[in-house]
């Protein structure tokens, strides 16, 4: 089993008086870490498992008596999948406002629906955590650095979901296939407002096809031949199901900056992989550029949320196309990191740097990435 680096942070916050919620993608963990968690404690304790209907209904009413009637004695409450029962941010607040001694931590593998659900009702009452995909950093503190360096060719082809990082090619591009169906066909397809599945099929292949690319709402409706709105509102989705991330342009107004447009990343490279059907070595691959660019800034993105360095995240271009693939600015001062398989800094870099002088220029390579991200 990998040691999460949530576990602690969320073991160091249990009974301070807040409801925990953890988001996250389809099989990264969130269940195999709470259940650790729950076993581990010696009270009296209760595990509901909400993707059964039956289970869900217990707490699915804003009654506090009735749902302590149900938990009992327990002090701590596992909701698993609260995203399937109705109503779980009224009942989790008159509950919590009841019942404040009680510990409960609830997961949800979309945050389009339990965010929604939650967020205003628990306003000040609950502790929020994302998890993601395993780590680098979580992998090397498990198994140590050779043995990742061993497998790293495999993490950047299969993607480090951790029932799939440990299994063969053939098993790895099976479930990575079963994940895909079950996360498109299960859980997006399902929503009421997916109305043009084919256009959401095609944006998902496009934008798995231009990672590291510059992208416009007007670009992609043109392409897919469908509405701006419409594209906005599929990106959102995707987001909020946790299968990308969109960075967005930086600009302190400079004359050469252009600010419009956004880049998509994936979450998990190997599903990403999955949906383009290439898990070629990287030595032969045409798209290694854009793939070592997603693999380091969603790595990134890891470190600063876990370890809670403040920042926010962009991307940078300025005319005649010429970019920074990604920046961290935090109390108004800025790290670029510019991800090159072949250490050489790029043109865009040197525009970056003479308009930032102050600026921390990182030149970020396959021998020197695990220094940004350990």
């Amino acid at each position: 089993m990998y040691q999460r680096k949530l576990e602690q942070k969320i073991k160091d916050n249990l009974f301070k008086r807040k409801v925990i919620i953890l988001y996250g993608p389809r099989q990264v963990g969130k269940t195999t870490l709470v259940k650790k968690i729950y076993d581990e404690y010696e009270g009296e304790k209760l595990y509901m498992q909400c993707d059964i209907p039956s289970e869900a209904e217990h707490i699915s009413k804003p009654e506090p008596s009735l749902m302590k009637k149900y938990f009992g004695n327990a002090k701590l409450v596992i909701i698993d999948e609260a995203q399937m029962v109705e109503n779980i941010g009224v009942s989790l607040k008159v509950f919590f406002d009841t019942y404040p001694d009680v510990q409960i931590i609830a997961t949800g593998s979309s945050s389009f629906d339990l965010a929604n659900k939650v967020r205003e009702p628990l306003t000040g009452r609950a502790l929020e955590y994302m998890m993601y995909p395993l780590s680098v950093e979580e992998i090397i503190n498990t198994n140590g650095r050779a043995h990742y360096m061993s497998n790293q060719s495999n993490y950047f082809k299969y993607g480090l979901y951790p029932g799939i990082i440990d299994l063969g090619r053939e098993s790895a591009i099976t479930n990575l296939g079963i994940l895909e169906n079950n996360t498109f066909y299960k859980d997006i397809l399902t929503l009421d407002n997916i109305r043009k599945p084919k256009v959401l099929q095609d944006l998902l292949k496009y934008t798995s096809l231009s990672i590291g690319s510059v992208l416009t709402s007007n670009n992609l409706a043109n392409e897919l031949k469908t509405t701006s709105k419409t594209v906005e509102r599929y990106i959102d989705i995707l987001e909020k199901m946790f299968i990308i991330k969109r960075l967005y342009g930086y600009s302190n107004n400079k004359i050469s900056e252009i600010k419009k447009g956004y880049k998509i990343y994936f979450i998990d490279i190997g599903l990403r992989n999955s949906l383009i059907n290439n898990f070629n070595d990287m030595s032969i691959r045409e798209d290694v550029g854009g793939l070592f660019e997603n693999y380091f800034i969603m790595e990134r993105l890891k470190k600063t949320d876990y370890d809670n360095i403040f920042v926010n995240s962009y991307f940078w271009q300025g005319e005649r196309g010429l970019e920074v693939d990604y920046l961290e600015e935090s109390d108004g001062k800025l790290a670029a990191f510019e991800c090159k398989v072949k250490n050489r800094k790029s043109k865009g870099v040197k525009t970056f740097e003479s308009l930032y002088t102050n600026s921390e220029i990182n030149i970020v390579t396959l021998d020197n990435y695990l220094d940004y991200v350990v």
